[in-house]
């Protein structure tokens, strides 16, 4: 299946059904009256996330999304049928943008999110709707009120708890597969990936989060270069990131503040994201070596650094339970809840009494 994160669609929501001018012709009764009924109410348009998706791929071939039609009122009084809804369906995590691409409107965050986009029009009402004493056979009806129409875009931003980043080549791919039953491109060539990829991460049977590996970031990609600025977006919503850097590489510090400067040239989101920092392909390096890099590393940006092998496993494990930790206190803070390290429990705050 191929991947689409962003998309431009046409809506539109159905007209209303005008009423109906008729009046009784039966035989045999000498006061008939008007009996023009109601028209039907045009179709809305709504927006659902679902889960089981994670791609715009479907609005590729279809962009246009047209409410029906209420139906015309007709004698006898009776009512036009209402015209069907139209409903898109859209991966957790879509946000619905203005034609202008900047304006937020929505943004489905959580699965079954339901949300009308456009209202369709009301049926006119028909002649008997306006026989009185004074006008008791009115020859007029109302016609039905015309739906609204809109383009919009649709943004995808995956719904993961953490995030790989890095430069081309560092080994995130192969670090996902590794972490997870995912089985993304892996190839000894930069921007192997080309599409953000998830992967479920289990710990244990009671210990699940998911994982997403973006394209490698290079030098300009908040201004555009490569492919990493395209969807640097699926990385927002995450707890925490997890920067791996490339260890058989001749400088790591230079790599390290290339990431660094487009994730915070990006936005807030990104550059006060918390961070594991991992010095990645250790399998490749001797303990001399690796000192080195850790200490160089280290050095540049004022922070531990983890050692870690997705071809080999060192180190995995680790870094996984401590980006775990780091889901569960975001998580805990959403909930209004306490992240207690120590007892690995959570204990919450409300109506909590001594």
């Amino acid at each position: 299946m191929k991947f689409l994160d962003e998309c431009k669609i046409y809506i539109r929501s159905g007209n209303g059904g005008g009423g109906a001018v008729s009046f009784r012709r039966e035989k045999y009764i000498e006061y008939g009256g008007p009996d023009g009924g109601d028209g039907g109410r045009g179709g809305d348009v709504w927006i659902e996330a679902v889960e089981g998706l994670n791609t715009l791929i479907d609005f590729r071939y279809h962009q246009h999304f047209k409410a029906e039609t209420g139906v015309h009122g007709m004698g006898r009084n009776r009512h036009g049928r209402n015209g069907e809804d139209a409903v898109l369906h859209v991966p957790v995590g879509t946000q619905v943008l203005a034609e202008d691409k900047e304006t937020l409107l929505f943004d489905m965050d959580r699965p079954g999110k339901r949300i009308r986009l456009l209202k369709g029009g009301n049926g006119g009402f028909g002649n008997t709707y306006f026989k009185g004493p004074v006008n008791q056979a009115p020859h007029h009806a109302n016609p039905g009120q015309t739906g609204e129409e809109q383009w919009i875009w649709l943004r995808l931003k995956l719904i993961a708890d953490v995030g790989l980043v890095g430069l081309p080549n560092a080994g995130k791919s192969t670090f996902l597969a590794a972490a997870s039953a995912a089985k993304p491109k892996i190839a000894d060539y930069p921007f192997t990936t080309i599409a953000p990829n998830l992967g479920v991460v289990d710990l244990s049977t009671s210990e699940r989060f998911v994982l997403a590996d973006i394209p490698g970031l290079i030098e300009g990609a908040s201004e555009g270069a490569g492919l990493g600025v395209r969807f640097l977006g699926h990385v927002e919503r995450t707890a925490v990131l997890v920067h791996l850097v490339d260890g058989t590489q001749d400088d790591v510090a230079v790599a390290w503040r290339t990431v660094r400067h487009e994730l915070e040239s990006y936005g807030d989101e990104l550059g006060d994201k918390s961070e594991i920092l991992a010095l990645n392909k250790i399998d490749a390096l001797n303990e001399e070596t690796r000192a080195e890099k850790v200490a160089e590393l280290e050095a540049a940006s004022g922070a531990k650094v983890r050692l870690v092998s997705g071809v080999s496993g060192e180190g995995v494990t680790a870094i996984l339970r401590e980006a775990y930790a780091q889901v569960r206190r975001r998580k805990a803070q959403a909930e209004g809840t306490v992240f207690d390290e120590e007892d690995d429990d959570i204990t919450t705050t409300e109506n909590w009494a001594p």
